[in-house]
């Protein structure tokens, strides 16, 4: 009978790996301070929390980040930056980026 091969992780599959290590019980321990791996964290915490084409308050985000880390502020900061939730310069809405 032949060896059954495996084949190697797919990116995504890496990405969701190294993510899911920054957590403890659905909690996020740390915000990385390494560009890649934080920018890994934000677009898992865009994709998992954030629903595209809704506007959301900015109440409605801190409730969101909350639930996984208790910096929301730092987060949102972050994600704004990265272009991945953006709002306008009265910073009353905010939507999915990228």
């Amino acid at each position: 009978m032949p060896e059954q091969q495996t084949l190697p992780s797919q990116p995504s599959d890496r990405r969701t790996h190294q993510v899911s290590a920054l957590f403890t019980h659905g909690r996020l321990v740390t915000i990385p301070r390494k560009r890649a791996r934080l920018e890994q964290l934000l677009v898992h915490l865009a994709e998992t929390l954030f629903e595209r084409e809704r506007s959301y308050t900015e109440r409605e985000v801190n409730e969101a980040l909350l639930t996984v880390h208790e910096d929301c502020s730092a987060l949102r900061r972050h994600l704004v930056v990265a272009g991945l939730l953006v709002r306008p310069r009265d910073g009353s809405s905010y939507r999915r980026g990228r």
